[in-house]
């Protein structure tokens, strides 16, 4: 039996309207909603390089422009170079005490360039001295960086001088008497360069950019010899050195590999951490890692029926419980015409209610798994969050079309926790659960096959793609808000790819 477990088969609804796989979402236990990466504050924890795993800090990180000093990549191919070692013959032939000295050069391993093509001379020591390449723009460059560099300062200067004004706070006295500042440099008699702080230290400006009257001529060899792709540079190749963009690969030299940063994910409506890496460059683990896989219920498709226009088709379906926590899964039917209520309207309204009715927090207390999971359970009776949002975010909406009904089943069904060392006991579960055969068809562990019936729409036309859709709504017990485990029904919109229409009967 396989399973169809392409990245666009089966994609969730993230709340902010985008579709993407349970692989590329992340779960807010504050706020319970799904995140995807358009819709979390993305921040810099720490640059590293990728090949020798130093940390650099982001203040150095910006004066090596953002580079690895040790560190080379391939200007042909944009590899990771490595160090290769030659010996080098005696200076005296002559003398049978001399030795052989170790020199090093740079190669790549993947298209064979290395740093003797273009006429880099070998280091005698591992980690250094590599000529760099000088570029010739590099002193107007540095005059426009302080130019610039002085009038954001000035600006800033500025600025924070309008605060304290408004405040009621004067940086002088003229600035309370009404006396300005350029009355009284005429009164003392000095010229504005010595008195005011900014104007002494605006640097001299450069002189502005002329255009070339003369052009150079088009070389001859361009209309006379065959053009030789294998001597010239690509566009990649050009871009990757731009304060000197090479024409011809013998001006290649090595490139400064670039650096790679750490980053946290933070959900923008609670403000909490959704991911935060290891501050060790070396480490792959996290110290948060809230991924969607590990909390909500993983649907992949097993099987399906050969598709046909108004013909209705069996689906079997896989579901998968990550969590630690049993929970109960139900279904409901998706109407893309109607709006569905966003969920963070939802608990703003049950936090208000909870506030004005002290019998509400009994009902906090209570465990859902003893009430009946159905579609007509109010929301009051959902535990949740004591925090108020403090950012509100208007999904967008589903850009999905549905060209396939889904027959919703009535009954729920039960997914246990899951449990590692059960992968490899074949003697059967210990679960006494009674299932509903006409949904669940088989089960073991934390899994189940469920078997759905689907209609593709009578108007398809051959060889079109069939999309099915339906709500999964499962329980999820949080164990952050509060000492003893809440639970929930959590809401999450699935879509299913299910393939292309081959017909009618």
């Amino acid at each position: 039996m396989s399973y169809i477990t392409g990245p666009d088969v089966v994609k969730y609804a993230c709340s902010c309207g985008l579709l993407k796989p349970i692989s590329h979402l992340y779960f807010c236990r504050y706020c319970f909603q799904l995140r995807c990466s358009f819709c979390v504050c993305h921040e810099v924890d720490s640059n590293f390089c990728g090949k020798c795993s130093e940390n650099i800090p982001s203040s150095e990180a910006r004066v090596k422009k953002n580079r690895c000093g040790n560190c080379y990549v391939c200007p042909s191919c944009q590899q990771e170079l490595s160090t290769r070692i030659a010996s080098k013959g005696p200076v005296n032939p002559e003398d049978s005490k001399s030795t052989p000295k170790k020199m090093y050069y740079l190669s790549c391993q993947f298209c064979r360039w290395s740093s003797r093509d273009v006429g880099i001379p070998d280091q005698s020591t591992v980690t250094g001295g590599w000529p760099e390449r000088e570029n010739v723009h590099s002193n107007r460059l540095q005059e426009l960086v302080d130019m610039y560099k002085a009038i954001v300062l000035a600006q800033k200067q500025q600025k924070d001088k309008d605060k304290k004004k408004q405040r009621g706070k004067f940086l002088s006295y003229t600035d309370r008497t009404g006396v300005t500042a350029a009355a009284l440099r005429k009164r003392i008699g000095l010229p504005a360069e010595f008195t005011h702080p900014i104007l002494k230290n605006k640097p001299k400006e450069p002189e502005p950019a002329s255009a070339k009257t003369e052009v150079d001529e088009v070389p001859e060899q361009l209309l006379t010899e065959p053009i030789n792709l294998m001597e010239i540079t690509t566009v990649e190749q050009r871009l990757l050195q731009p304060e000197a963009q090479p024409v011809t690969v013998d001006k290649l030299f090595p490139v400064h590999k670039q650096l790679s940063i750490k980053r946290s994910l933070r959900c923008r409506h609670c403000e909490h951490n959704v991911s935060k890496p290891e501050y060790n460059p070396s480490s792959v683990k996290f110290k948060i890692q809230l991924f969607a896989y590990y909390h909500i219920p993983e649907i992949r498709i097993v099987t399906v029926e050969p598709l046909r226009a108004g013909k209705q088709c069996e689906l079997i379906v896989k579901f998968t419980n990550p969590t630690q926590h049993q929970t109960t899964i139900a279904f409901l039917k998706l109407n893309m015409d109607e709006e569905d209520a966003s969920l963070d309207s939802e608990v703003a309204e049950v936090i208000q209610d909870l506030d004005q009715t002290l019998s509400l927090q009994e009902k906090q207390q209570m465990s859902l798994t003893s009430l009946p999971l159905s579609t007509s359970q109010p929301s009051s009776l959902i535990s949740v969050p004591s925090r108020q949002p403090s950012l509100t975010i208007e999904p967008r909406k589903i850009s999905q079309e549905v060209n396939c009904d889904i027959e919703v089943p009535t009954s729920s069904f039960i997914l246990p926790p899951r449990d590692d060392a059960a992968e490899y006991d074949d003697s059967g579960d210990t679960h006494n659960i009674q299932d509903d055969p006409k949904l669940v068809k088989w089960r073991k562990s934390n899994k189940a096959f469920i078997k759905l019936n689907v209609t593709p729409m009578s108007d398809l036309a051959l060889n079109s793609e069939v999309v099915c859709g339906f709500i999964m709504q499962h329980i999820y017990t949080n164990t952050v808000a509060s000492k003893e485990p809440q639970k929930y029904n959590h809401k999450v919109k699935v879509f299913l790819r299910l393939g292309q229409l081959v017909g009618s009967e």
